[in-house]
């Protein structure tokens, strides 16, 4: 499908046996309060997020 990474709010002992790190690692962060360790992402392409920062953006459907 084209993605270069992946990024969800999930369980802290679950996602990171597959290789999740957290999204604070990468200056990443959601729109909305979560504590950090359930923030995660995983990159599908090397190097997918070395120049990325900023806030998670979803769609307006997500907040209806």
């Amino acid at each position: 499908m084209g993605f270069d990474s992946v990024i969800l709010l999930g369980h802290e002992k679950y996602y990171p046996k597959f290789g999740y790190e957290m999204t604070k690692k990468y200056g990443i962060k959601l729109p909305f309060e979560v504590p950090d360790e359930n923030c995660m992402l995983i990159e599908l392409t090397e190097n997918a997020l070395k120049d990325i920062t900023g806030i998670v953006e979803y769609p307006k459907e997500f907040y209806e």
